[in-house]
C-alpha cells in the first residue's frame, strides 16, 4: 500500500491556481540579468541585443572596461557598440543608470527600485516604462504603466529609455509550439464532471450554475482583488490602477 505523504499541508499549499495549465519549464534567464546594475561609474560597452526565452523583452551583453560582461534589460534603441554606465552624475542617455532624484521630470525610465539597493522590480516587461511626473521632499511621484500612480524614494535607481519588446508575428502551426514554450493543453470547467471542477456537471449544454466563475479549487477567477488590506505601503499608493 502506498504510504500517504506526511507533509501533504504544505504540498497543497504549495499548488497554484494556475499550476495545472503550465510545464514546470526553468528559467534561469531571469536569474541571470542583471537588475542592480551596482558597477558604479565604470563604462560598459554593448556587444550584441537578443532574443530571451525567459523573458518578454529583448537583452543586451554588455562587457566593462575591466573585462567583466554582463546580462541586463535593453532599453528601445540601445544598438551595438554604445556606451552605458551607472552613477550619480552622468549624462542623460538611453541605458545609463542613475538615481530618481538626478532624473528630470517627463523623463521615461525603466527597471525602477521599489526601496534603495533592492535592484529594479518595476516595468521590466517587453515594451514597460514609467513616467517621472513629480517630486517632493524624499519621494518621487511616478505613473506606472498599469495606471497607478505611487511614490518611491529618490534614493531608489532606474534605467533610462523604455524596455525594448520582442515583435514576433509567428503563427501557430502545431501545438508543440505551445508546449516548447510552457504552455499545456486546457479543458474547460464547464465539460468535466462535478467531482472534478466546481463548474463541472449538468445535462448537455448546462451553464456553470453560479454567479460568478470560480477556479476548480473554488476560489472566484475573475475580477477578484488579491491585494491585502492595510498594508504598510497603503500611504504609498495616490491613484489605485484601472
Amino acid at each position: 500500500m502506498r504510504q500517504k505523504s506526511m507533509n501533504w499541508v504544505n504540498d497543497i499549499l504549495l499548488i497554484s491556481d494556475n499550476s495545472i495549465k503550465k510545464d514546470r519549464i526553468q528559467k534561469s534567464i531571469k536569474k541571470s540579468l542583471d537588475f542592480k546594475r551596482n558597477k558604479m561609474f565604470v563604462p560598459g560597452k554593448v556587444l550584441s541585443t537578443h532574443y530571451s526565452s525567459g523573458t518578454t523583452a529583448k537583452t543586451c551583453l554588455v562587457r566593462y572596461v575591466d573585462g567583466e560582461t554582463r546580462l541586463m534589460l535593453s532599453p528601445n534603441g540601445l544598438t551595438k557598440d554604445d556606451a552605458i554606465i551607472s552613477g550619480i552624475e552622468i549624462p542623460l542617455s538611453i541605458g545609463n543608470h542613475l538615481l530618481l532624484k538626478n532624473i528630470p521630470l517627463g523623463t521615461d525610465v525603466h527597471n525602477v527600485e521599489l526601496y534603495p539597493g533592492h535592484g529594479g522590480q518595476l516595468a521590466r516587461a517587453g515594451g514597460a516604462c514609467i513616467n517621472v511626473i513629480a517630486k517632493e521632499g524624499l519621494f518621487i511621484t511616478l505613473r506606472l504603466p498599469s495606471g497607478e500612480v505611487r511614490l518611491v524614494s529618490k534614493f531608489c535607481w532606474a534605467t533610462i529609455g523604455r524596455v525594448d519588446e520582442k515583435k514576433s508575428n509567428k503563427k501557430i502551426t502545431k501545438a508543440g509550439q505551445n508546449r516548447w514554450v510552457g504552455r499545456r493543453p486546457h479543458v474547460r470547467g464547464v465539460v468535466k464532471n462535478p467531482v472534478d471542477h466546481p463548474h463541472g456537471g449538468g445535462e448537455g449544454r448546462s451553464p456553470i450554475g453560479r454567479s460568478h466563475p470560480v477556479t476548480p479549487w473554488g476560489r472566484i477567477a475573475l475580477g477578484q482583488r488579491t491585494r491585502k488590506l492595510k498594508r504598510y505601503s497603503d500611504f504609498l499608493i495616490l491613484l489605485r490602477r484601472k
